[in-house]
């Protein structure tokens, strides 16, 4: 029998990360390197020599003597129609044909996705959402920005829903759902819009709010400029104003979230990145998001701290690839 050996490497702005695993998601071998900034084709030779780095620490070969696979996840989105980046943060990425040209570096096939795709993914193989009965798992990366992944598990395993335009689960830069007049237009997002769910609910998000003196949404911001694990500290010693800014994200995060359930009603959603370490959004998330769902009832959809922590990223993209 196969036993294949997966490869995942996190693409990062500041860091690439990789990560053998064998076939039952044990992990093999790690490493890390910083990114090359504003180089593409050096981007493309440092993953190579990451995977050529993992494949000689790992022996290189599986029991049939088969090179390992290869899955990246990336900021920003392959379109499928062309094979470009779009939508990538790390700007040198955008219009280039990533995938195409790591494949022919490394001479085997490789799967990319983005990075919200592969926490998905992950958390659905092997995670916090890996339960019997668990079909459709959207994930959300609440860091310095706000991404969305969505994957679906079936007879092979989970894999990551991409979409004809590649923008599934691209949640962070719709609009705030249900948005105040205080909240309108919003703050302006890199993406050219005013408002995006990630301007609002991402770490970010928090620290602008909570600096801003006439807040939207709320009368109590500070003008303080702490980051949000100041912010979450500054809360549990009592601090009002703390409070008051965590309050308003959790609310706002309670519209994104029943804004994905009216229309996915996912049987899982899985938060990562820097906020997910709130304890306190796994307590109240649920009546918050009650509030704004379509027909009474209580929500039934579990809200889920990511099992993997910030290897989620690394492990999905392994997974990319069935067994």
């Amino acid at each position: 029998m196969t036993q294949r050996i997966r490869i995942g490497i996190d693409l990062g702005g500041t860091k690439i990360e990789g990560l053998a695993l064998d076939a039952g998601g044990a992990e093999l071998a790690r490493l890390r390197i910083p990114t090359p900034q504003q180089d593409y084709p050096a981007t493309v030779q440092a993953i190579v020599e990451v995977v050529h780095d993992l494949e000689r620490r790992i022996g290189g070969l599986n029991n049939l003597g088969e090179t390992p696979s290869v899955g990246v996840g990336m900021p920003g989105t392959i379109i499928p129609a062309t094979g470009l980046v779009k939508n990538a943060n790390s700007t040198w990425l955008n219009g280039q044909p990533f995938q195409r040209d790591l494949s022919g570096a490394l001479g085997r096939p490789v799967r990319c996705a983005n990075d919200a795709n592969c926490l998905a993914v992950s958390e659905a193989t092997d995670g916090a959402a890996a339960s019997d009965g668990v079909e459709l798992v959207f994930a959300a990366i609440l860091g310095t920005g706000t991404g969305g992944g969505i994957a679906i598990r079936g007879p092979e395993g989970a894999h990551a829903r991409i979409g004809p335009n590649g923008v599934s689960g691209e949640w962070g830069h719709n609009p705030l759902p249900w948005a105040t007049a205080a909240e309108l237009p919003g703050p302006a997002c890199y993406c050219g819009q005013h408002g995006c769910i990630e301007t609002w609910i991402s770490g970010t998000g928090l620290e602008r709010d909570h600096a801003t003196v006439n807040a939207p949404g709320g009368s109590s911001a500070s003008g303080q400029l702490l980051n949000g694990c100041e912010i979450a500290a500054a809360a549990e010693a009592g601090d009002v104003a703390a409070q008051a800014s965590l309050a308003r994200l959790e609310d706002r995060m309670g519209r994104a979230f029943a804004a994905v359930v009216n229309l996915l009603d996912p049987d899982a959603i899985v938060l990562g990145g820097g906020l997910s370490r709130l304890d306190r959004l796994y307590t109240n998330l649920p009546r918050l998001i009650e509030r704004h769902l379509f027909g009474d009832g209580a929500l039934t959809t579990p809200i889920l701290k990511a099992k993997h922590g910030d290897a989620s990223g690394v492990r999905g993209a392994a997974w990319l690839w069935p067994a």
